[in-house]
């Protein structure tokens, strides 16, 4: 009986190592994927982030908003609206979220449809109720129709251009599978450290 009892420690032992050495190494590749997806700086990305989601978009401005010079004590905003799909950090699953974004920063980002599936990091509103994506359009990654999936891009760094956020982004390109899951589980673990 002791032999038996010796055995099944000793098995234990062997499948609890095997799954601290397997979570290690998904963890690690989770931060792989989370860096050639959102780029080098991915880590800071996540932390400055005050709310992180996958989500549809219920309603976008129009593509035809103006940014001529404000009436003077006022701030021009656009207004969108999403449904959370995926929460990640800081909203709720299912929740509908009215976020408002300053006309000027958002004339520079990726439009946006209705109907279209996005990964978004949104800064902290301002003392204005303002938002916008972290570290501009990097903040805002399309998915593919059924929200599981990132249709990726390269990112600015990989392009050799200086100015991240000032830069308009190239085409996305499909490369593989990742998963927003694994972005998840990268973006959970950035946030903890």
């Amino acid at each position: 009986m002791r032999v038996s009892i010796r055995v099944w420690v000793v098995a234990l032992a062997c499948l609890s190592t095997f799954c601290l050495s397997h979570s290690a190494a998904a963890q690690q590749s989770d931060q792989a994927v989370a860096e050639r997806v959102l780029g080098p700086r991915w880590k800071q990305l996540s932390r400055r982030a005050g709310k992180i989601f996958a989500g549809t978009v219920l309603t976008a401005p129009s593509q035809t908003v103006t940014t001529d010079q404000p009436i003077p004590g006022t701030t021009s905003a656009v207004q969108f609206r999403f449904r959370v799909d995926r929460a990640i950090a800081g909203v709720e699953p299912g929740q509908i979220l009215t976020i408002h974004e300053w006309a000027g920063a958002w004339s520079m980002q990726r439009p946006m449809r209705s109907g279209q599936h996005v990964l978004m990091f949104l800064y902290p509103p301002s003392r204005l109720g303002l938002t916008s994506p972290v570290a501009g359009s990097l903040g805002q990654l399309a998915l593919d129709p059924s929200g599981k999936h990132v249709v990726e891009r390269k990112p600015a760094a990989a392009l050799g251009l200086q100015n991240e956020s000032s830069m308009q982004p190239p085409a996305p390109v499909v490369k593989g599978s990742v998963s927003v899951v694994q972005l998840e589980r990268a973006i959970r673990s950035a946030r903890e450290e």
